[in-house]
């Protein structure tokens, strides 16, 4: 009997011992660990009383431009990468780790109103109610539809940054204030009603989570940086959309169309020669 209950169990052990050698299959050549153990580095300390220049710049990044394509791919999570707005959402909603703002006012970039998790998990998953005929009775009903807002939904991103001359190291240092992301708002009949600002995010509380996350690099994949890294080291191409003035209005609203690229097109050249003259040759 022993004999027979052992040869009937043999087939049930190997397919049990295939199970448990395919959970543990290495999909590479090698353990990827060095982005998902990386350490933000932390910025370096500036005194009001070295700051002998300053000037706040709001730009915006479209992930249209082939440049900025690692921000915005893949738009459905693979086994080790996500987008910049999955992984946003994850530390939104699954880990907790970053705080959105808003005050519905557009001002959320101040970081005033912190939004609770069930109120960002009611912007990023949007219901819409249709109206549709019973095939029954003719009659029309309400139909309830969930959208969920995903990455493939993302236009853009927004920034707010502080350009800064520190006298003590003598560099323009500029620091990422906060970061937004912007979707293309639809209505229940799909017709685009134009860009739409969901929250704000607060970049040094972001940075903790973007430093752990890979974005593509098209030249090597073994040299993938993270999206910490190419923030820090500006890999991106961005717009200007304002910048601190007296009338505290944006490039928009004095400039349209191309004149308005062209007006952040002279303000980025104005910061790059401010810089340059700071320097004789």
């Amino acid at each position: 009997m022993n004999i027979r209950l052992a040869i009937l169990m043999l087939p049930l052990l190997t397919l049990c011992g295939g199970a448990t050698q395919a959970q543990t299959v290495l999909d590479g050549a090698y353990i990827k660990e060095h982005t998902r153990t990386k350490r933000v580095v932390p910025y370096t300390h500036i005194r009001e009383a070295d700051v002998m220049w300053a000037r706040r710049v709001w730009r915006q990044i479209d992930l249209r431009e082939k440049i900025n394509h690692p921000l915005y791919y893949p738009t459905t999570p693979t086994t080790d990468r996500k987008s910049l707005f999955d992984v946003i959402r994850q530390g939104l909603l699954v880990d907790g780790s970053i705080t959105a703002y808003d005050d519905g006012l557009g001002e959320g970039d101040q970081f005033k109103k912190a939004l609770l998790p069930m109120e960002v998990k009611q912007l990023l998953e949007k219901r819409d109610t249709l109206q549709t005929e019973d095939p029954d009775t003719g009659e029309l009903k309400e139909v309830i539809i969930d959208n969920p807002i995903t990455a493939a939904d993302v236009i853009s991103y927004k920034l707010k940054e502080d350009w800064i001359f520190d006298k003590q190291r003598s560099v323009v240092d500029i620091r990422i204030i906060g970061i937004a992301p912007v979707i293309a708002d639809k209505g229940s009949d799909g017709e685009f009603r134009g860009p739409k600002t969901l929250f704000w995010l607060y970049f040094p509380e972001c940075r903790y989570v973007f430093a752990n996350w890979d974005s593509f690099n098209r030249e090597n994949d073994s040299e993938r940086r993270s999206f910490e890294d190419l923030f820090w080291k500006r890999q991106f191409s961005s717009y200007i959309t304002k910048w601190s003035n007296v009338y505290d209005r944006s490039v928009n609203m004095y400039k349209t169309g191309l004149d308005a690229l062209l007006e952040g097109e002279e303000i980025k050249q104005a910061l790059f020669e401010f810089e340059h003259d700071l320097w004789n040759f």
